[in-house]
């Protein structure tokens, strides 16, 4: 082989560029919600390496953000990891001294790697798709989301569903890849609006919306915090 195809092949190869493809790959359409689900599942053997810190710093903003707004309170405060994955926000959460943390993510795969980290209280498989969730009414004093926005992923509708789990006064903090927004049909023709909806309707307070440099594999993300009235 050339030198310099040698050097194309090796940038292929990068990290960041399997990353890219595994994303390209991941956030899109799907014929259902479980199909999804499957592709996590059968991911997981090499998740946490491909999404260690230095690469993925969604879960490490999150983590300091809820630090920053809990303060003194963060022994109390009870959350729900919200498409937990294999527990990268959790190991954050609780590295920062939060003790109360559940978790929501429909691909069991890769919950099991998970629950062998010893974060969560309580597990649950299950889809944030706007249908009733098993938990009840102001469980939580915060709902976190890093990496579950996307095309195939998180829809619009189940914003509702963080606003019936989280108690008065409580966050709802979402991280999500900037590019993410104007790609997925749901968010660009709706996302905003039903931000602003609810807003008006009463349900939440619009704290924020900040961009995020080098979110997740070099690309920038967007963070949205909200509190709950």
């Amino acid at each position: 082989m050339s030198e310099e195809g040698a050097r194309k092949r090796s940038e292929r190869s990068t990290p960041e560029t399997m990353s890219r493809t595994f994303s390209a790959s991941v956030y899109r359409a799907w014929r259902t919600k479980e199909e999804v689900a499957d592709f996590y599942s059968n991911s997981v053997g090499n998740y946490d390496q491909d999404s260690r810190v230095e690469r993925y710093k969604g879960p490490v903003i999150a983590a300091n953000a809820m630090a920053k707004y809990f303060g003194n309170n963060i022994p109390q405060t009870k959350v729900l990891d919200v498409a937990a994955g294999t527990g990268l926000v959790g190991e954050q959460l609780q590295n920062r001294g939060f003790k109360h943390l559940d978790a929501l993510d429909p691909a069991a795969g890769m919950l099991e790697q998970a629950r062998k980290k010893n974060i969560y209280t309580n597990i649950y498989c299950e889809f944030l798709d706007g249908n009733r969730l098993p938990i009840d009414d102001d469980t939580y004093d915060c709902c976190v989301i890093s990496g579950g926005m996307g095309e195939g992923h998180i829809p619009c509708r189940g914003l509702n569903e963080l606003i019936r789990l989280t108690r008065p006064g409580g966050l709802v903090c979402i991280l999500m890849n900037e590019s993410r927004h104007p790609q997925c049909r749901d968010y660009r023709d709706g996302l905003e609006q039903l931000i602003k909806e609810l807003e008006d309707a009463g349900k939440w307070k619009w704290l924020s919306r900040d961009r995020v440099p080098k979110y997740a594999f070099g690309d920038d993300g967007v963070r949205f915090t909200f509190r709950i009235c």
